[in-house]
């Protein structure tokens, strides 16, 4: 074992670990004031499931033994037999329980991300039921597809330096899927819809930037050269996003906003994580710059065209971006930035795009079609989504009787909402504190 390759790693783990509250405070920012404290609890509710679902059995289901090439046997349950020998199948310089604890990371951030394409209007309850069945059924196994010895798209040959299909397209496909399956929401289209917290969104987003580099270096499973090219492309390509949407923006709106540019960052990131242990610093600022392009026409054109309410642009900023990335490893990466990889198509090898494409396609179907199934078995037991009443009012009280911005609503008036809701036929247009 190697002392600085597990300090390395220990440190990559509390950096993805503090993506999470980042993007809680990224999606934060993004929605209304009223459904302020709902979106954050969603997010550091996924951190607190997930934390206790990996190690029971979540870990051996992604990495455990090999069955049948698609999932892992329940031999390592509760990490039993993990303990702190080195895999030589995953990480030979560091304990397999390091490894594991790396991965939960991963495994945590993933479907909170979802809460992007849901947000604003669904039960609580009902939404902690699904992340525990979407994170077991759907992550999981996809996990070992990709990452775990024996797995099919890992035999196949894919390349996902650190999670493109696994995490990006996985989340981002799932949350298109609520959004639709949920409908939109009761004010879609109104011009209340927007982020009511800028520097928020800012926050998250710096969070976000600093945590990838522990997410996407990390990958390495060590502190070595290609751990620093993964550091040195991830920041790269963010930035080259980032200007390119706000360019983009420029052109379309007359306007280079913000949040634009936050949201191009994060386009940038999700673009170049499968990529990132594989390519070159050109290949990374043409991934960048083209994923920023992509991811913006997506979260506002597509987007409009086809009117989905996804909320914070899971699909748009993930799930294209993710598809994006995945795509874009098969035609950059080259042996000379990781010998253990592959060439791409600019480089000698169309190949690669060919199982790259293979690997997005059955990303896109495994985690839609089980979203939908997921969503449906929760819809029918608890139900999903709040009332439309429930909605104008905003979950932060409905649900959890708690004000992000107490000086914008008394608890007087939170009373009078949270009676309303108890007196048959009374609706919210007939409230004259909330019409005020």
């Amino acid at each position: 074992m190697n002392s600085g390759d597990m300090a390395w790693i220990l440190a990559s783990s509390a950096l993805v670990l503090l993506m999470t509250p980042g993007l809680a405070f990224f999606y934060g920012g993004l929605v209304r004031n009223k459904n302020v404290i709902t979106t954050l609890y969603q997010v550091f509710a996924v951190v607190l499931i997930v934390s206790v679902q990996w190690v029971l059995f979540g870990y051996s289901l992604a990495f455990g033994p090999d069955v049948g090439h698609v999932i892992g046997s329940l031999k390592w349950v509760l990490f039993n037999g993990v303990g702190g020998a080195p895999d030589p199948n995953y990480a030979p310089t560091i304990p397999n329980e390091l490894y594991g604890i790396f991965q939960m990371m991963f495994a945590i951030i993933t479907p909170a991300l979802i809460v992007g394409g849901l947000a604003e209007r669904v039960k609580f309850s009902s939404f902690l039921l699904f992340i525990t069945l979407w994170a077991t059924i759907i992550y999981d196994p996809l996990a070992h597809w990709v990452w775990g010895i024996g797995g099919w798209l890992h035999n196949l040959g894919i390349l996902d330096f650190a999670g493109g299909t696994v995490v990006h397209i996985s989340s981002g496909i799932s949350g298109l899927v609520c959004a639709i399956y949920l409908g939109r929401r009761a004010e879609h289209g109104s011009p209340t819809i927007k982020a009511h917290n800028v520097p928020l969104v800012l926050l998250g987003t710096s969070l976000l930037w600093f945590g990838w580099f522990g997410f996407n270096a990390g990958s390495a499973v060590a502190a070595n050269e290609l751990s620093v090219n993964a550091f040195l492309v991830t920041n790269t390509a963010t930035a080259a996003s980032a200007l390119a949407w706000m360019a983009v923006e420029r052109w379309r709106t007359g306007h280079a906003t913000l949040v634009g540019a936050c949201a191009g960052a994060v386009a940038g990131l999700v673009a170049i994580t499968p990529a990132c242990g594989f390519v070159s610093i050109g290949g990374s600022i043409l991934i960048g710059a083209i994923g920023g392009i992509i991811c913006f026409f997506s979260s506002t054109v597509i987007k409009g065209i086809f009117h989905y309410d996804d909320a914070l642009d899971a699909f748009g900023g993930h799930g294209i971006g993710g598809t994006w990335g995945a795509i874009a490893t098969g035609l950059f990466a080259t042996v000379s930035v990781n010998s253990s990889g592959a060439n791409g198509l600019f480089y000698g090898n169309p190949h690669q795009v060919v199982v790259q494409l293979i690997g997005v396609a059955a990303t896109w179907i495994f985690s839609g079609v089980g979203t939908f199934v997921l969503l449906k078995l929760v819809d029918v037991i608890m139900g999903l989504r709040v009332t439309p009443e429930e909605e104008r009012i905003g979950l932060d009280i409905v649900l959890h009787n708690e004000n992000a911005y107490p000086e914008n609503l008394t608890w007087d008036v939170a009373s009078s909402v949270l009676s309303s809701l108890k007196q048959p036929g009374v609706t919210v247009s007939e409230q004259p504190v909330l019409r005020e």
